[in-house]
This record gives C-alpha cells, structure tokens and sequence, in this order.
C-alpha cells in the first residue's frame, strides 16, 4: 500500500526517539498490537555518533515488520536522506521545508513529508513537491489554528504533529488533518526501559481507536 494511502487509513504516526537497538523490535511489535501501522524512526541532530544505530533500526524493522511502514525522522541533510533511503525507509520527514531535501526525496521515489508552521511554509513545501505536511507543533497552536489554516489551504494534505496525544489526536482529525504523529506520549521512554511494552500496546490501540472513530 501507498505511503499516502497507509496515512489516510490508518490516521497515526508513531515517533520514535532515542530508544535503544534492542527496544526497537519489541516496541515495533507493540504499536502493531495496538494497531498502529507506521513508525518513524528519527536521527538525533544533536549526536552524530547515533546515525549508524538510527540507519539500523530503520533496516532491521523493514526487512522484519512487514505490516510495519517504516520511516525517517528529523531529516535534515542529503547524506541523512540517502542512509535513510539506502536502510528501506518509506517516507522521510522533516521538522523544516527544505526544497533540495524534498526534491531529492521525490527523486528516490520516497514519500516527502516535511513540517511546516505558517501558511507560507506550508505552500512552499507544497509547491516543492511534497506529499502532504507536518503542521509542527500543533500542540501549542491548538486545533484552532489547524482549523484556520485549512479554510484557504484545503487542497494541502496536512499532518498533526507535536503534542498530540490520546486526548486530542481525533480533535485534529476533525479539523482536517489527514493523519497526526504521536511521540513521547506513546513512546513512553520509562515503560520502555522496565520492559512493560503491554502499556504502549494498550497506549496504542486507544490512540488508534480515537482516530478510527474520529473519521467515521
């Protein structure tokens, strides 16, 4: 299935940040019990040293997740987009609007997802030819801005980044926004690292169930 397609099925993003090789797999198969289908996978701007353990994880979850769409996060160079690339990710996105990074994203064949406030960035990445948005952080901007925001820009897919939790992930849904990514609020780094990956399960599928129902 379509990177695009997969979004607009499935609704959710899960974001994955700083977790250990060894975590990656039981996490992965956690958020699929939960029903959760996509994971992005990010790099770590500030510890170069890490962008071989991020490449990696990317790799070994898509050579071994098949139901699992994987892809990169926190994007922000050539040489990070063609690892990311060369590992098996789907999709790369971006806390910024790069056009060369977009451009090049669409010339591998990838699925380009980068993040954006104003209306202004948002048309220009858009207009460089990416597949939909990252509105980031659309938490502190609250569903009204997103609301807002798509009255004149409704031809542009846009995604929910950056504070969305449980809570809040279907208010974004019926706002507009055809997907939203959840970070910390579901990879919860303590549950993680005491091995309870029952929790992000259950996290999981109640994340999963909100923005299923949000779109009925």
């Amino acid at each position: 299935m379509e990177i695009m397609e997969l979004i607009e099925q499935n609704r959710v993003i899960a974001i994955v940040r700083g977790m250990h090789p060894d975590q990656m797999a039981p996490l992965a198969r956690a958020l699929e019990r939960g029903g959760i289908r996509m994971m992005e996978i990010t790099f770590n701007q500030n510890a170069p040293e890490t962008f071989q353990n991020t490449v990696n994880a990317i790799r070994t979850l898509s050579q071994n997740m098949r139901d699992m769409a994987i892809g990169a996060g926190t994007v922000m160079t050539l040489e990070q987009l063609h690892m990311a690339a060369d590992a098996g990710a789907r999709y790369i996105i971006s806390p910024d609007v790069n056009p060369a990074l977009i451009a090049e994203t669409k010339r591998l064949g990838l699925t380009s997802l980068p993040g954006a406030m104003s209306p202004t960035e948002i048309v220009t990445a858009w207009n460089a030819g990416a597949d939909a948005v990252k509105v980031f952080p659309i938490g502190d901007l609250g569903v009204g801005y997103l609301k807002a925001i798509r009255a004149p820009l409704s031809h542009i897919p846009l995604i929910a980044v950056g504070g969305v939790n449980e809570r809040n992930c279907a208010d974004f849904l019926r706002a507009g926004a055809i997907g939203v990514g959840v970070g910390g609020q579901l990879v919860n780094r303590e549950w993680i690292d005491a091995g309870e990956f029952y929790k992000i399960a259950s996290l999981a599928g109640k994340i999963a169930q909100a923005a299923q129902n949000a779109v009925k």
